[in-house]
């Protein structure tokens, strides 16, 4: 199942969908969504509410 999140690009200063997508846990314990930008490659993040961690795992599996 493909998973859908959207995070910022910097470098091409737009939304973009994240490329393979993996939950992260951040130093100060926030939970975030991690993957490559399809425009530019970079890295990109997205921070992600407790409720939305859970939606994505689930539709991971």
């Amino acid at each position: 199942m493909v998973v859908k999140v959207e995070a910022f690009d910097v470098k091409a200063r737009k939304k973009v969908v994240i490329e393979n997508p993996e939950i992260v846990t951040l130093k100060n314990g926030r939970l975030a969504a991690r993957g490559k930008s399809p425009l530019t490659g970079i890295t990109v993040y997205k921070i992600l509410s407790k409720k939305e961690a859970e939606e994505l795992q689930k539709k991971k599996k």
